[in-house]
């Protein structure tokens, strides 16, 4: 059967996961090795020149790896892929690749800490000029375009506050200009959403989370168009070398083997967690795609076949009730990191987005009392207990 006609529960089980040619063993074998020997000086040297297809040393690419890479870009409907030792690993050797001194990239406030910082330090060192935004509102990513704008950079949602860009309405603003598009899609992963198919270029995932799934390893992933995936793996990934480990390739493919069903749980559960917040006397406002009180719910509706298994939401006492609540849980971790098995708990503005000035925080709607759940995989009712007895806390 041809891929494009499986159904993603197929995919997950059997794109990238074809049985080995030499062993017939039917899980994608661990080559763990540096090097790779070949027949003769002609093909070593074809090799090198890029004439001829096959393996040279593993930091340019391996096996176990490369079969990661097909398989993520099958599930997103890229045409290429590549691995990396972690998500900021992929972040910085994609920007690191398609943009140079004079560029400009128009970036969301409300983005993962250390991709921000990396943007607005990094970057800025290498004479690249970035603006932060409200992508959710295309005018406003309309007003910031100039001549020589490369990137435009989104989450969707957004971490932490779970906000929705109009990725349909950013790619039509960004293609007749050449600017390319770049979504973080790690909060939905390719089964409730993706982002190729409304136009976007590059798809980063950080595979440490829902990917792999049971918090047991670190990796990242951009999938997309095949001239810019080319562009960043004959220069930063080969360059600056940080790649991921067979090994590492090894523990996403089989977490991915159960991404479906995964996905489906955690937004059963996180749609119960969510209802039972948003009645809670002492919780403030609930952020949550899935909820009709979101204010992008519509676009979320029509963007997602699901709406995953993160939310935040603020507390009427703010940080020190924050602080009660996360101190008094027991059966969810107060730990950063997200889409792995165990429900987790943290505080955005202390923790994950600490790195932001406040000015930026504020700017990117993170407040005092804001708590960021990663809602796992056990039972909904297990789960609402724990928050309902750290709440009973509070004064």
């Amino acid at each position: 059967m041809d891929k494009d006609q499986m159904h993603f529960e197929t995919k997950v089980m059997h794109v990238g996961h074809e049985p080995d040619p030499y062993t017939g063993s039917i899980t994608t074998p661990i080559y763990q090795t540096s090097t790779f020997v070949f027949p003769n000086v002609d093909e070593g040297a074809a090799r090198f020149r890029g004439e001829r297809e096959g393996y040279i040393y593993t930091r340019l690419g391996n096996p176990t790896v490369a079969a990661l890479e097909r398989c993520v870009s099958a599930l997103e409907g890229a045409e290429k892929g590549l691995a990396f030792a972690s998500g900021m690993a992929a972040i910085s050797a994609l920007f690191l690749a398609i943009l140079k001194s004079g560029d400009h990239v128009i970036a969301d406030r409300c983005i993962y800490g250390s991709t921000h910082t990396f943007l607005a330090a990094t970057l800025t060192r290498f004479g690249v000029e970035v603006d932060f935004v409200d992508c959710s509102d295309t005018a406003q990513v309309a007003a910031s375009v100039k001549p020589n704008t490369r990137v435009i950079y989104f989450e969707t949602p957004a971490n932490p506050m779970m906000k929705m860009v109009d990725m349909e309405a950013v790619t039509r603003l960004a293609k007749p200009r050449g600017i390319i598009t770049v979504v973080d899609n790690t909060f939905m992963s390719p089964y409730f959403q993706r982002p190729a198919e409304w136009g976007v270029d590059i798809v980063i995932h950080s595979a440490t989370k829902y990917l792999g799934g049971h918090g047991d390893v670190l990796g990242g992933l951009i999938v997309g168009r095949a001239e810019l995936i080319d562009l960043v793996r004959t220069t930063t990934q080969k360059d600056v070398g940080g790649i991921m480990s067979p090994f590492d390739a090894w523990l996403i493919l089989r977490g991915i083997k159960t991404l479906a069903v995964r996905m489906e749980r955690h937004e059963k559960n996180a749609m119960k967690v969510a209802e039972f917040l948003e009645k809670h006397p002492a919780v403030k406002r609930v952020y949550y795609p899935g909820l009709p009180s979101h204010p992008q719910y519509a676009i979320g509706k029509k963007r997602m076949t699901g709406f995953g298994g993160m939310m935040s939401f603020e507390l009427k006492g703010g940080f020190e009730a924050g602080r009660t609540l996360m101190d008094s849980v027991k059966l969810c971790h107060l730990a950063v990191s997200l889409g792995e098995t165990s429900t987790l708990i943290e505080h955005p503005a202390s923790m994950t987005h600490s790195v932001l000035t406040p000015e930026q925080r504020q700017a990117a709607g993170i407040s005092e009392g804001l708590v960021r759940l990663s809602v796992g995989l056990e039972h909904p009712d297990d789960i609402i207990a724990d928050l309902q007895q750290g709440l009973a806390r509070l004064r």
